[in-house]
């Protein structure tokens, strides 16, 4: 079978199931970023040696974010079932991996300008594709029924990343480019 089909040349896409939509539709752009932020994990990954503590994790995480696009690449009306695993327990997952994070660089109290190291902006470019990822998916949710496991997991998703970003700064020694205390942190502290 060969990799090209032609039957996008008109600018529509197929869904799972059968049906075609606008290669712009909101559905298609919101697994289009998820994929676009699954290849940034991707490189990622490549970058890191192969026995690094982040692999298994990040594997997982593609692993879900594929089965996650599978879902949102499933209209309604699909013809067939989607038989892919909802990401039950991603959010918990994210969050524990989280939890361990902070214990050995703070907890997080500061927005940081991204960089320090190339693993630490990657964490970073991988963040913000991520979020870009969430405000479509909230845009789908208003017009389409979306597992609700699905948002938590990318909500939950950017946090780690950013979490990523600056463990691997205090595992490098890089000093965190700060810009300002989170603002509901300085808050509860009054």
């Amino acid at each position: 079978m060969k990799i090209y089909t032609r039957t996008g040349d008109s600018g529509t896409t197929g869904l799972f199931g059968g049906s075609r939509v606008n290669k712009d539709d909101i559905r298609v752009e919101c697994y289009g970023t998820l994929d676009e932020t699954n290849a940034s994990i991707g490189l990622l990954r490549a970058k890191l040696p192969l026995d690094h503590t982040w692999q298994e994790g990040l594997f997982s995480i593609q692993t879900e974010l594929m089965n996650s696009m599978s879902h949102l690449a499933t209209p309604p009306d699909s013809s067939r079932p989607n038989r892919s695993p909802l990401p039950l327990g991603m959010a918990t997952f994210c969050e524990e991996w989280i939890d361990r994070l902070e214990e050995s660089s703070g907890p997080a109290e500061h927005f940081l300008l991204p960089g320090g190291t190339e693993i630490s902006a990657l964490c970073h470019i991988v963040r913000t594709q991520v979020r870009r990822g969430e405000r479509q998916l909230v845009r789908l949710m208003r017009e389409a029924d979306v597992p609700p496991s699905i948002l938590e997991f990318i909500n939950r998703l950017s946090d780690l990343f950013f979490a990523l970003s600056r463990a691997e700064l205090a595992q490098s020694g890089v000093q965190e480019e700060r810009w300002r205390s989170f603002i509901y942190k300085v808050r509860k502290k009054s």
